[in-house]
């Protein structure tokens, strides 16, 4: 499955909210040293119930917009 993602890092809170067929990542960590990415991936991996090694970012590694597959779903 592949979804697109919008990442919001430095947020106050950690929720995901679907809007227009787009994911919404609301997470604490900042785009610094790959943290918000890993961040993001451990947040979607409780959002979809599988493990973290069944995302994988496709495409957007140093950008707020992501294309992310989802192997384990």
């Amino acid at each position: 499955m592949i979804i697109e993602v919008k990442i919001h890092p430095g947020s106050s809170q950690k929720k995901i909210v679907k809007k227009n067929k787009i994911y919404h990542v609301y997470i604490h960590s900042l785009p610094e040293k790959g943290k918000a990415n890993k961040e993001s991936i451990e947040i979607l991996s409780k959002y979809f119930n599988i493990g973290v090694k069944s995302i994988i970012i496709q495409n957007g590694k140093l950008s707020k917009n992501k294309i992310i597959e989802l192997t384990g779903k």
